[in-house]
């Protein structure tokens, strides 16, 4: 277990590649703020051949998101850009102060913003996909798969645009933290915990009488709430066609995580694919390679 959340953190610090800059523009963009912190993303555009589409690709290993992660291009842009797309490359808030709960709204609020400034950044707000790797497809999956929840009566209009993507690819996803390997065999916060990853997972209430959040103690109580941020429960027949990418000897994310949620989507009868990578780890070199096949996938339903 211990091996399971520290190679987590390492995905995508590994993934980044040298990109010339010379094909696209970069622009950081602030698109949202909490706690008085300022929440960001990077918009990388291409110069030439530019399909008025946009990818998400969501910066995030362990739950950890950070600028020092991003490199100066991770390879799955520079792949994107040749194609066309519009990339966003979105930074959450990490663990341990912020646990899972919160980086899925900061995803969420990141693709509303985008669709809100679609005509700003000259793309098409109903052609939005969204990608990652580990951690990174996990918050990409809740957020292609949950139920939009936008705000109608919100004041702050960004809140009130939907939050759909239109496609899903990504890589060795977290999936169903509530059967982690086989049934029945959940994720436990105290293992997590002493694996020093229980940022990810210390989800919190707030206690209404003292004004202050809460860590949830109870077991019955965290494994209700790891029921809502794990993907394979959120699967509806309306959610947008899913790519997932898995090795076959991963020791980090169980290649069950993704052939569960496939025939949870093939029983909904949505669109997807499984690819499954013969001798496949938690990452493989030359995984631009596969990563084409995101790019391709991307064509096909946007």
């Amino acid at each position: 277990m211990r091996i399971f959340f520290a190679a987590l953190l390492l995905v995508l610090a590994t993934s980044a590649i040298a990109q010339d800059s010379t094909n696209f523009t970069k622009e950081e963009i602030i698109y949202g703020r909490k706690d008085g912190m300022a929440l960001t993303m990077i918009k990388l555009v291409p110069k030439e051949k530019s399909k008025g589409k946009a990818i998400v690709s969501v910066v995030s290993g362990n739950w950890i998101s950070s600028y020092r992660t991003v490199g100066n291009t991770p390879r799955n842009a520079s792949i994107y850009i040749k194609n066309g797309y519009t990339v966003f490359l979105v930074i959450h808030g990490s663990q341990p102060r912020y646990a899972i709960p919160d980086a899925i709204s900061d995803i969420r609020r990141a693709i509303r913003f985008i669709r809100y400034n679609a005509v700003a950044y000259n793309i098409d707000s109903n052609n939005i996909g969204i990608t990652g790797s580990s951690s990174g497809g996990h918050l990409s999956l809740m957020a292609a798969l949950k139920d939009n929840d936008n705000n109608s009566k919100s004041s702050d209009p960004v809140d009130r645009v939907s939050s759909r993507v239109q496609a899903a690819a990504v890589f060795f996803p977290p999936t169903d933290f509530l059967n982690w390997g086989g049934a029945n065999n959940k994720v436990k916060r105290e293992t997590i915990i002493r694996a020093r990853v229980g940022g990810a997972f210390d989800f919190k209430i707030m206690n209404d009488s003292l004004g202050i959040y809460q860590s949830v103690k109870d077991d019955s109580s965290s494994y209700a709430i790891a029921k809502t941020v794990s993907p394979i429960y959120m699967v509806s027949a309306d959610d947008p066609p899913v790519m997932i990418i898995h090795g076959d000897a991963d020791p980090v994310v169980p290649l069950q995580q993704s052939t569960n949620i496939i025939k949870e989507l093939q029983s909904a009868g949505v669109k997807n694919e499984l690819i499954i990578k013969p001798g496949g780890s938690h990452g493989w070199r030359n995984m631009e390679v596969e990563e084409q096949k995101f790019a391709d996938w991307f064509d096909k339903w946007l």
